[in-house]
């Protein structure tokens, strides 16, 4: 049988460059691809393409006879005044679904997809329900191929894995654009990185997103072994023709002519594998306070039926305190220098809240929070505001033509090269960036603050891996405390700490890390779930009844390394006890105080994983006699 999608050598440029350039793209029956790739090389128009929604320059799109692809692409809107039950009955009747299975077909899609209330407005709904139904409104007509843009851009942790789950079982192909890389290895089997790298302009490779990363530098490193080799032969001919070589003999000239497409082959290797990245470093302020925020009793609400993510009005401002909706209360927390807080929870608990909390913006309903003294806060708003009117020059260095960056004065174009952006774009507008450029100019805006506090809300979103990647060393690095938002559970379990998952009924749990929040969700939403299956549970990804007792996919990997962790925790702990028997340090009353703290971190960091690791062994040994 013939592809469902098949393009072949299509080329897609804006302005004088190309996005990509004689490029071919298959989607078979079953395929589950990945589409990554670095900020600007297409991918969204790659997809748009495939979806029919964006001609090609040259080359052309097959779409195999009958076939049908739906499109999601990242910004989902919907015209006002419409529910959510017109929205589907319009895409079943676009779709020519028989009149006597609409009503059924509508409702099966609105149980597996979480929806409860079909009268809601869909233009009112939040981003993580308009991407659902979205999804939901491109399933309708039963597609053999989806195409989806950046999904888990605005679906909190339960979308993210309720989405995971509707691939998994889905008898549809999938294209997905996503840099969540938990989201590419469990959904996934087949990636495609879009990059100019790549002499065919991709690398595709069969298996998991861990698969793909290891053929990807397999694929590197032979083609930095061709390139040497051809730099040497290339020197090689330089040299014969310094020497003046005789053009008039037939193989001389074919020598000349071989040479000079050696230098040419090469000077388009080395244009086409060199790479530039974004250097990301936030700048941390020299204070010495510890103690930078501490809560003590906090309590905050919002009007029953508003968003938490809207200005909150608590309840000690509503003219009826009785109708407000709790997110949390009794919270008491201190945050220090170096501290990693991971903030998670379903959309509408309140993590964006907190994050005003500490800024300031609001006053909590009840209890108190002190700041340290002069305490410098910097904050990355998931909105990406930015002056649309606004030249990039601009954008970058308001007030001249350098900013000044940890004590120095740099000019705006070295200061736009850092983020990967051209001389040329520095007089177009911002709102021709992309969503991953406008995040780059607002961490690059964010880089000229010394800060005490970082207050990163989804900081991912539409940044490509490579840029990811270098924001994390660096967040890893930052010496200041960091409080970060994000859907990206690699991001979280790489840089947090500490993590503080809210429920969204008013309590916040303080975990060690992503997969601990995971299992104590899940046992509050079994504890409190009734036997019957409703909407609502099919939303959270967990049905009634006990808690599932075999390692679900972040689990087998906290498994993997575990015992790893726990030998690198018994080695911290024998050298922090060597430090306390040390006769020096013994009689250091300072130093002894340190080492003995250090003593304690030690020995509660080994308890905690011991603890944890038997824990995941009897969630192993349980998978296995069941299986």
């Amino acid at each position: 049988m013939p592809p469902i999608l098949n393009a072949q050598s299509v080329t897609k440029q804006f302005g004088a460059t190309p996005l990509f350039q004689n490029i071919s793209f298959t989607v078979e029956d079953g395929d589950r691809i990945g589409l990554i790739g670095p900020n600007g090389a297409g991918k969204s128009t790659l997809l748009a393409l495939l979806a029919g929604q964006v001609e090609p320059d040259t080359g052309e799109l097959a779409v195999r006879k009958r076939a049908r692809a739906a499109y999601v692409p990242q910004d989902s809107r919907f015209a006002p005044g419409l529910n959510v039950r017109q929205v589907l009955e319009n895409a079943l009747v676009a779709t020519h679904v028989n009149e006597n299975e609409r009503e059924g077909r509508l409702r099966e899609l609105a149980g597996r997809t979480g929806f409860d209330d079909l009268d809601a407005e869909a233009a009112s709904l939040s981003g993580g329900w308009r991407k659902r139904l979205a999804i939901m409104e491109a399933l309708i007509g039963a597609p053999d191929v989806l195409l989806l843009d950046e999904p888990t851009n605005h679906l909190d942790l339960a979308g993210i894995e309720w989405l995971e789950e509707l691939l998994a079982n889905a008898s549809f192909a999938v294209v997905t654009v996503s840099h969540d890389r938990y989201f590419l290895e469990s959904t996934s089997t087949q990636i495609i990185e879009l990059n100019r790298v790549f002499a065919e302009g991709l690398l595709r490779v069969k298996g998991t997103f861990s698969r793909f990363l290891e053929e990807k530098q397999a694929y590197l490193e032979s083609q930095t072994r061709q390139q040497e080799s051809l730099r040497n032969r290339v020197r090689t001919e330089i040299e014969w023709l310094r020497r003046g070589p005789k053009a008039r003999t037939t193989k001389s000239k074919a020598r000349i002519d071989t040479a000079n497409a050696m230098i040419g082959k090469l000077a388009a290797m080395d244009t086409r594998t060199s790479v530039n990245f974004a250097g990301i470093d936030f700048e941390a302020s020299e204070r010495k306070t510890k103690r930078l925020v501490e809560f003590e009793g906090v309590a905050c609400a919002v009007p029953e039926g508003e968003n938490a993510t809207d200005q909150p009005t608590l309840p000690s401002q509503t003219a009826n305190p009785a109708q407000a909706r709790l997110l949390f209360e009794g919270f008491n927390f201190i945050l220090t220098a170096g501290m990693k807080v991971g903030l998670v929870g379903p959309n509408g608990s309140g993590k964006t809240t907190l994050l005003r909390l500490l800024r300031g913006e609001v006053e909590p309903a009840q209890g108190a929070i002190r700041r340290a003294e002069a305490l410098r806060l910097v904050y990355l708003s998931q909105l990406r505001e930015l002056d649309d009117s606004l030249t990039l020059r601009r954008a970058l260095a308001p007030e001249g033509d350098g900013v000044n960056y940890q004590g120095r004065t740099i000019h705006v174009a070295s200061w736009a090269s850092r983020f990967l952006f051209t001389s040329e774009q520095l007089n177009q507008p911002v709102r021709n960036l992309s969503g991953g450029e406008r995040a780059r100019v607002l961490i690059a805006k964010l880089m000229l603050e010394p800060a005490d506090v970082l207050l990163l809300d989804e900081p991912t979103n539409d940044l490509d891996l490579a840029t990811l990647e270098i924001l994390e060393d660096n967040l890893l690095e930052f010496p200041g405390a960091l409080v970060l938002v994000t859907h990206d559970r690699y991001m979280l379990n790489r840089v947090s700490t500490i993590v503080l998952g809210l429920d969204g009924h008013g309590q916040i749990g303080r975990f060690a890390d992503y997969a601990q929040w995971e299992d104590w969700l899940a046992e509050q939403q079994s504890a409190q779930s009734p036997p019957t299956r409703t909407a609502k549970q099919t939303d959270s990804g967990n049905a009634a009844g006990p808690a599932k007792k075999k390692l679900s996919y972040l689990e087998a990997r906290e498994y993997a390394t575990i015992e790893q962790r726990v030998e690198a925790s018994d080695e911290r702990l024998a050298t922090a006890r060597d430090r306390v028997e040390d006769p020096d340090i013994a009689t250091d009353a300072d130093a002894l105080q340190q080492a003995l703290a250090e003593l304690d971190a030690a020995q509660l960091e080994s308890d905690d994983l011991y603890a944890r690791w038997a824990e995941l062994s009897e969630k192993a040994s349980g998978a296995g006699s069941g299986a």
